[in-house]
């Protein structure tokens, strides 16, 4: 049967649209400037007064409670709503932020405790949660047509006669009315997760708007190490947003109240890229910190930017960041990095050790594939000595090798341009059709291809960098990762071990425009 893809997510009348991003915005550079090195993309360039860099602190988004727990399982609650937040000088900027934030509250969890999270979806359009780097159930993964609709809009039969054009075999008995609750069992390694709207069309603009925030899932191994930990422990979610001259978030959408015809404009079909770089929803924000070691859990949530990372000016000795932990847990040794080039949904876990700089020294966080306002990302202010307990052991944890002699199945994707969209080995994203099949349990190794940047991704399924281009793997490479980032014109063989749960998930690029524009599979597990 013929998908036609845009009729999923049309909506009937019932709904509302939310507050539209503003169809123009002029050519009026914020900062100074914006560069893109690195990254597949346009810059999308602000109206109006620009935030000036290293004037705010850095919020650090809070930790959520939960509603309450049992001799298994803790129970949370969050609400898609529709929030405020002050980023541009004198403007209110609308948001669309779990619990009405941007980010979200943090989510906490333990190795041996199932976490329950119910969201409540009242915004005007629908939505899906997924849990990145999850190892998680498929009806609970956030697969991009599983939507929850508004609280209080269109019956869930109403709404589905909107989106006839998907058929019920892609959609029958996966839409939720107003809330859903979401099981995760969270029996997989300490990791930095994240969790973010994922739904099929859509994903870019509603990140974009606000919806995103951390998941930090702990284990004994991890909680047994020396590690800076407390205050010391620091989600840093960074990612590039740009404004119009009213301070709402400028994004390019074809329509833009989210509810009829997907994608952005021709202009912005490689990827988006704002000119203000935003941590954990703050422009260049300034953190206070003594001279002793930090950790900082490094997630690049932007929808096409790609960062290099360098301290500035660098550590009088050692090298600036020590990284231990990759996107899908921590590494078997600490490594060594001057910069770090981290592409979208991609996490990088390192210690700073401030102590390598006197009392009153400002260090600026600078992003050496930007220029002007986008080569800036925050600045540490170091305020004072104290006392610092921590340490990076050179045995962090136990890293399963894998080898490529343990693989049974070797794949080629080729993720590419074509006139239908971006597309995987040719094909635009289908849901009712099954692009790979693989074994519960069996190893595999994947040839990934492309032609643009492209950072690729597997829900549930994690993964070992085997090599570039016929090569070593490259620095970034270590350890256990959920994303990899493959250059333009380049092959990354990576090895996957397809464990976790049967049932269908999905693969795609994470530049979010890419996915949006139909560069997504289907991996199905047997």
């Amino acid at each position: 049967m013929h998908i036609n893809r845009r009729g999923l997510l049309r909506l009937g009348g019932g709904l509302v649209a939310g507050a539209a991003l503003a169809s123009g915005c002029q050519s009026q550079p914020l900062g100074n400037g914006g560069g893109s090195s690195g990254s597949t993309g346009r810059l999308l360039r602000s109206a109006g007064p620009a935030p000036q860099p290293f004037q705010v602190p850095l919020p650090v988004p809070p930790v959520l409670k939960p509603v309450r727990s049992d001799a298994t399982t803790d129970y949370y609650e969050i609400t898609e709503s529709v929030g405020s937040a002050r980023i541009v000088p004198g403007r209110a900027t609308t948001i669309w932020g779990y619990n009405g934030t941007f980010p979200g509250p943090t989510v906490v969890t333990r190795r041996g405790r199932a976490a329950a999270v119910l969201h409540r979806n009242r915004l005007p359009v629908p939505v899906v949660v997924h849990l990145h780097g999850g190892v998680i159930p498929p009806g609970d993964d956030g697969y991009p047509t599983h939507l929850v609709l508004p609280e209080g809009g269109a019956s869930a039969t109403g709404a589905h006669a909107g989106h006839a054009g998907h058929g019920r075999s892609a959609v029958s008995g996966n839409i939720a009315q107003g809330s859903r609750t979401y099981r995760y069992p969270m029996d997989q390694n300490a990791a930095t997760l994240w969790y973010h709207d994922h739904r099929m069309d859509f994903t870019g603009p509603q990140v974009y708007r606000g919806l995103a925030g951390f998941h930090l899932h702990h284990d004994a191994v991890e909680l047994a190490l020396p590690l800076p930990s407390g205050e010391r422990d620091v989600p840093l979610m960074i990612c590039d947003r740009a404004f119009t001259e009213d301070g709402s978030f400028h994004y390019p959408s074809r329509d833009p109240t989210l509810l009829e015809e997907a994608g952005v404009t021709d202009r912005y079909k490689d990827g988006v890229l704002g000119d203000t770089i935003l941590v954990n929803g703050a422009p260049w924000p300034v953190l206070e910190v003594d001279a002793v070691r930090y950790r900082f859990r490094i997630l690049n949530a932007s929808n096409a930017r790609r960062y290099r990372l360098a301290l500035d000016p660098p550590p009088r000795s050692g090298t600036a960041f020590t990284q231990i932990g990759s996107d899908a847990g921590l590494l078997d040794r600490p490594v060594s990095h001057d910069r770090i080039d981290i592409a979208q949904a991609e996490r990088f876990d390192v210690v700073v050790d401030f102590a390598g700089y006197p009392v009153g020294k400002e260090v600026t966080l600078r992003n050496e594939f930007g220029s002007g306002g986008t080569g800036q990302v925050m600045r540490f202010r170091v305020v004072r000595a104290a006392r610092d307990d921590s340490a990076v052991p050179d045995r962090l944890a136990e890293v399963e090798p894998l080898d490529r002699s343990a693989a049974s199945v070797t794949r080629t994707l080729d993720f590419d341009q074509r006139p239908a969209g971006w597309a995987i080995n040719g094909r635009t994203f289908d849901p009712n059709r099954v692009d790979v099949s693989s074994s519960l349990g069996s190893v595999e190794i994947w040839r990934l291809n492309t032609d643009a940047h492209h950072p690729i991704h597997l829900h549930m399924g994690h993964f070992r960098v085997l090599s570039r281009n016929g090569r070593a793997p490259g620095r970034y490479d270590k350890g256990w990762k959920d994303t990899v980032d493959v250059p333009t014109g380049t092959e990354t063989e990576i090895i996957v071990r397809v464990g976790g749960y049967r049932g269908r998930y999905v693969f795609h690029c994470h530049n979010l425009e890419h996915e949006d524009m139909a560069m997504m599979g289907n991996l199905q597990v047997i």
